[in-house]
């Protein structure tokens, strides 16, 4: 599975209503440590494909979202599950500190 786009028209249906995990990176396309992400993301996409759905949420397009959240800088990563927030991750620390944050809804 590779991470898939979702907006603030969908945010509702393809992360909050979702029984599995969704790792939820908001980003926007001018922001340097977003693109050292992007690769690590899509690696973990691959290995956690059957556990955690990653979702992108352009905070450029979708500023509605982000708000709602208090996504203040980018990247932030917030896990979801069940529609409650399980944990967020501020700026890009390496594919260890994603893993962590996204064993706090796989185990």
């Amino acid at each position: 599975m590779t991470t898939f786009n979702i907006t603030d028209s969908d945010f509702e249906t393809k992360v909050i209503q979702k029984k599995t995990p969704v790792l939820v990176d908001f980003w926007a396309s001018w922001c340097g440590p977003c693109k050292m992400a992007e690769p690590v993301l899509e690696e973990l996409s691959g290995e956690y494909n059957d556990k955690v759905g990653i979702a992108k949420l352009d905070v450029d397009a979708n500023p509605n979202t982000a708000t709602k959240f208090g996504v203040m800088s980018i990247p932030t990563t917030i896990l979801f599950k069940e529609g409650k927030e399980l944990g967020r991750q501020v700026g890009f620390a390496g594919k260890q500190a994603f893993e962590d944050l996204i064993k706090k809804g796989v185990i």
